[in-house]
């Protein structure tokens, strides 16, 4: 009675098929996913050049305001006025209290 029961092939076509489109999805996800990241990545480049445009221009600016020998003292005491509040012996400063 063993032999004589029919036993159910499933088609190894069809199992062929489920395959192939399971790892034609797996690429096309992983395709989708690389193209979003690509897309993030431009973005994040297109930033990071504006911001080095802006220091560019900020570097360019500097080097004018140092050239020569006044020019950097007077870049000098810019910065320690502004950044540091130093002021001159004798000099009044006022603060204006309402910002």
């Amino acid at each position: 009675m063993d032999g004589d029961t029919p036993k159910r092939k499933i088609p190894g076509g069809l199992i062929l098929k489920l395959a192939i489109f399971c790892l034609t999805a797996v690429v096309v996800l992983s395709l989708v996913e690389h193209q979003v990241q690509l897309v993030e990545k431009q973005e994040q480049l297109r930033v990071l050049q504006g911001q080095l445009e802006q220091q560019d221009m900020r570097n360019k600016e500097l080097r004018a305001a140092m050239d020569g020998e006044e020019g950097l003292r007077s870049y000098a005491e810019k910065r320690a006025r502004e950044d540091l509040d130093y002021v001159r012996p004798n000099e009044r400063v006022f603060v204006d209290g309402g910002e």
